[in-house]
């Protein structure tokens, strides 16, 4: 049997910055980072608007507002030491409907309280093709090549003496071990960064069950070309719903210098549900058999029916866009590859809106980490090695 100190289940950014702490905090540990993909952040991580983060949406003192605010310094700093692409371009949130800009102005007290700056502008000053009655300017967000960041983290984590396990899937776990097609692994501590999977790998390292269960929203996204693509300088956002822990469609710039418009949050028909047609059995008889799930659509169902629409009607997701930038014109945009978020939902349908961390006697799991996961990757990964390491006996 292959053997490890540590067996981090999950090579998306998370589980790569995860691994890189703690190789940096006790040089010499035996770590082994086991993937069921061919290679390195094939799913969120790679599939994302490329955004790092302010940290202006989330709630003073909570585990996302705390990691983001010293992820973001700290991924700026990896970026800038590797030559990895980052712009810091700012971006403008702004408001469209006379009923958004309380929300608005709660945004800015919210940076406020934070440190955040995030100043109130005539959106024309920053973005002369957008639309709005009021907007606010957050110079401290930007954009970072994540796909780059993780083949950094395999690099230098390989380099400190981590062996990464691709086309390995975890089939199972019993106490201390790990099992995959290609054998077991033993541990003295397993980590679970599984995104997508994650609920289900923390349910395997024997967490108990707290009727946690991840839900897959499709994000989709669509190239923005022709003569639209000049209509956006950098970031536009609109205000979002306090209600959901999503931001709405957006427009930004790609690491590459094209435009994107998305995502929306489409309930999926399977955890790697990136298209229609993909309808995975057992990911919906989860869903269906959860209270949570069922408690969620009754409360939401018209937001739901909305996202539907918008993904299934071209000309309603181009009055979305327009909303924010009126000449972008219908047929500048061409699908995209999507992406699908891990949102976890607990039995009251509720939407965790916090990063979620989940400690066993064996285990470290991180059971809901959305956006801005990424932004706050290098400071989850510092967090989640502290609590691997607690204790630690070699």
């Amino acid at each position: 049997m292959e053997k490890a100190d540590v067996v981090v289940v999950g090579a998306g950014i998370v589980g790569l910055a995860t691994a890189r702490a703690l190789l940096l905090t006790e040089p010499g540990l035996d770590v082994v980072v086991v993937d069921k993909e061919p290679g390195v952040a094939r799913h969120q991580s790679g599939r994302n608007s490329n955004v790092l983060h302010s940290g202006i949406y989330y709630k003073p003192g909570s585990l996302k507002s705390r990691t983001v605010k010293a992820g973001r310094v700290a991924m700026v700093e990896y970026c800038r030491d590797r030559g990895i692409f980052h712009d810091i371009c700012g971006k403008v949130i702004v408001a469209t409907e006379a009923d958004e800009l309380p929300r608005m102005e709660a945004l800015r007290e919210r940076a406020e309280a934070q440190g955040i700056e995030a100043n109130p502008v005539d959106v024309k000053d920053i973005e002369p093709d957008a639309a709005g009655i009021g907007a606010l300017h957050v110079p401290s967000a930007g954009l970072v090549d994540y796909p780059a960041v993780c083949e950094a983290l395999a690099e230098e984590i390989g380099s400190l003496g981590a062996r990464i396990r691709l086309n390995t899937p975890v089939v199972g776990m019993r106490y201390r071990v790990v099992d995959t097609p290609a054998g077991a692994i033993g541990f003295k501590k397993v980590v679970g960064c599984a995104g997508l999977q994650s609920d289900r790998v923390a349910r395997m390292s024997g967490a108990p069950d707290a009727g946690v269960r991840i839900m897959p929203f499709r994000g989709e996204y669509h190239h923005v070309i022709g003569k639209s693509s000049a209509l956006v300088r950098n970031l536009i956002y609109p205000v979002p719903d306090p209600r959901f822990p999503f931001l709405g469609v957006h427009l930004t710039r790609d690491v590459h210098g094209g435009l994107h418009a998305g995502p929306n949050a489409v309930l999926a028909l399977g955890r790697e549900g990136y298209r229609w047609g993909v309808v995975k059995p057992r990911d919906l008889w989860d869903m269906a058999r959860h209270a949570g799930a069922w408690r969620l659509a009754r409360r939401h169902w018209r937001t739901g029916i909305d996202e539907v629409r918008r993904s299934l009607s071209h000309p309603t997701l181009v009055r979305a866009l327009q909303r924010l930038v009126p000449a972008l014109d219908g047929d500048d945009l061409v699908p995209a590859p999507a992406g699908v978020r891990a949102q976890a939902v607990n039995r009251a349908g509720d939407l965790l809106d916090d990063f979620v961390i989940e400690e066993t006697e064996t285990a470290v799991n991180v059971v809901n980490a959305p956006s801005p996961a990424a932004t706050a990757s290098l400071e989850i990964g510092r967090l989640v090695a502290e609590r691997v390491l607690a204790g630690w006996k070699p």
